[in-house]
């Protein structure tokens, strides 16, 4: 079974960056869509970033487009989200999740097969 580990959050203030990293020991890591997404206290879950397998293509929310970027180790078995110019909206538990079994919506939470216990992030203001 496919276990995913969020690292990396904790509290900025505004205008500072984080890196996210999401690491699986799987072999076949590389092989697995990879999705990013966060939810405040009170609100639904919401996309983020998405990469394709092998890292063909990425998607971002338009809130997040220009600010952060997903990127992937298939060495490592890792995926990343380096998150830059951050505001306070961005405060949030940041999930990351995988699809294993084929390529499907990559913004839609139903697509994802596995997800691991998120990351805090904090921004003040």
């Amino acid at each position: 079974q496919v276990q995913l580990v969020e690292s990396g959050g904790g509290l900025v203030q505004a205008g500072d960056s984080l890196k996210l990293s999401c690491a699986n020991s799987k072999r076949t890591f590389s092989n697995y869509a990879m999705g990013w997404f966060r939810q405040a206290p009170g609100k639904e879950r919401e996309f983020v970033a998405a990469i394709s397998r092998r890292g063909y293509s990425t998607n971002y929310a338009d809130s997040v487009k220009g600010r952060f970027t997903i990127s992937g180790d298939n060495a490592k078995n890792t995926v990343y989200l380096q998150m830059n110019s951050l505001k306070p909206e961005d405060t949030a538990v940041y999930y990351c999740a995988a699809d294993v079994n084929f390529p499907g919506d990559s913004r839609r939470s139903r697509s994802y097969d596995y997800w691991g216990q998120g990351t805090q992030v904090t921004v003040s203001s």
